[in-house]
């Protein structure tokens, strides 16, 4: 693929092939093609990191840890601003460095950077801001003291849908609360996160601060450094199996773990909703990213006396999405990310479709270049069918239909995750009502759209463990200490 003009600069992916970046310095390698989901074509080559190069990030990340550590908090939220400032200054090419590596329409790749940046602008905030404790034990016999420090090096991992964004979720709160720390993303699209790593460099991220690795094989060189002793976190975004092996590895070093893991979220409509704005923000809960993301509405449970219309109204919608490259102009529906994931999407259609659900849009693979499913709606759906169960991370909305407000909580929380939700009625008291039924993290209320770098993000049951965001995000880089203090 020829890049245009416009996507030179640092939109150029050869300018963030240069190996991988350890200790300040890049590292010569490659080895891992990353693909160009609109194309299948190959946009260039990233280093295959070792055990030993994992090794080595490990040790400049433990060097530069007491001189970060001591680092005066002013001085950390002076570099995540600058931080925050660079990436608002290159936001068009950082976009389309995510549309090339990772397939999402322009506007959806513009709305993650300024997304991916808040983080940074944020933390900033929140680096002077960390707090403590002070008062009397109820005995009166001392004072309690307790104050929060640093967890020590951090593993961040990150995945493919969100390359930027989820980065920037690990590394601001991690570097605010005083920790070194070593990314590990998704070998899908890691021009990303080199591109993330050069601008930190720029904000002034002393070396070892910030290492980044890229990996064909990420079980041996992860495990690796959670067996390092010197590793006190982990923090991954991704599978709940994958997450599952990491947790047991952890385990044996007994590494503080915050996991992001699967979602397979329900979005409620009752019959006295807005149909219109439901159906704004249907089309936001499902379509962002082409669905490729862990919050999307997965369920849509619609009340049976705004059934059809709902159905009518975003079959419509969903058609009229034009599908393209994703830094294609007006394309609004990218490819997925590679031709597995639209394997995967097209099994859960074909067995819903075999067990009675017809779809009112879409329904098959295109046959185009690159990796592309079209919109799809879906009504009479079988409630045991597979994709009533599985997470199905692209643009499908399969609808269904309940009688009762007790059973579309019973059928929302008829699943193993619990990470977002979504709930459409006029009536807010009904609203709060459900919002407390319903076994989930996070709860969308007449909104499409919840994730806020101000805002706890994080699930329930099998969707993880710990926060992201928020004023809690940066506690889950920090362990309490507790002085009994006489005097």
């Amino acid at each position: 693929m020829t890049i245009q003009p416009k996507f030179a600069g640092y939109a150029e992916p050869a300018l963030h092939a240069q190996g991988l970046y350890i200790d300040g310095k890049w590292q010569p390698g490659s080895g891992i093609p990353v693909i160009d989901p609109s194309t299948g074509q190959v946009l260039a080559e990233v280093a295959d990191a070792t055990i030993e190069d994992a090794q080595r990030a490990v040790e400049a990340a433990h060097r530069a840890a007491p001189q970060w550590r001591a680092t005066a908090p002013r001085k950390r939220s002076e570099i995540l601003r600058k931080w925050f400032e660079l990436m608002s200054q290159h936001a068009e090419e950082l976009a389309i460095l995510i549309s090339l590596e990772n397939g999402k329409a322009l506007p959806d790749a513009r709305g993650e950077v300024a997304y991916a940046a808040e983080f940074f602008r944020w933390y900033a905030e929140e680096a002077t801001r960390i707090g403590g404790e002070y008062r009397d034990t109820p005995s009166g016999a001392h004072k309690i003291l307790v104050e929060h420090e640093p967890i020590g090096i951090a593993v961040l991992i990150t995945p493919w849908n969100f390359p930027t964004a989820m980065a920037t979720r690990k590394i601001g709160p991690a570097l605010a609360a005083g920790c070194t720390v070593i990314l590990k993303p998704a070998s899908e699209t890691p021009l990303s996160a080199f591109a993330m790593a050069r601008l930190g460099e720029m904000a002034g991220v002393p070396p070892g601060v910030l290492n980044v690795l890229t990996t064909r094989n990420p079980g041996p060189v992860v495990n690796a450094m959670l067996a390092d002793p010197r590793v006190r976190k982990l923090s991954f975004t991704g599978s709940t199996a994958v997450g599952r092996m990491l947790l047991g590895e952890a385990a044996k070093s007994v590494v503080s773990c915050s996991m992001e893991l699967g979602g397979n979220a329900p979005f409620l409509v009752f019959d006295d909703a807005d149909l219109s704005a439901a159906l704004d923000g249907a089309m936001v809960a499902k379509m962002r990213n082409a669905g490729e993301a862990c919050t999307a509405a997965n369920r849509f449970y619609v009340q049976a006396g705004i059934h059809d219309a709902f159905v009518e109204g975003l079959t419509g919608r969903m058609a009229a999405l034009k599908i393209g490259a994703g830094y294609d102009a007006g394309t609004q529906c990218g490819p997925m990310i590679t031709q597995k994931a639209v394997q995967k999407i097209d099994q859960l259609v074909v067995d819903a479709l075999e067990g009675g659900a017809r779809a009112t849009t879409g329904g098959a693979p295109l046959a185009e270049e690159g990796f592309f499913y079209p919109p799809t709606v879906l009504e009479n759906v079988p409630r045991n069918a597979a994709i009533a169960r599985e997470e199905i991370f692209g643009p499908v909305a399969p609808v269904y239909k309940f009688d009762t407000e007790e059973e579309a909580i019973q059928l929302a929380n008829d699943t193993e995750y619990g990470l977002a939700a979504y709930v459409y009625t006029r009536d807010i008291t009904r609203a709060m009502r459900v919002g407390r039924g319903l076994e989930t993290g996070m709860l969308g209320i007449n909104r499409g759209l919840m994730s806020d770098p101000a805002a706890p993000f994080g699930g329930v049951k099998q969707s993880g463990l710990g926060r992201e965001g928020g004023v809690t995000g940066i506690l889950e880089f920090m362990e309490a200490k507790y002085y009994a203090v006489e005097f």
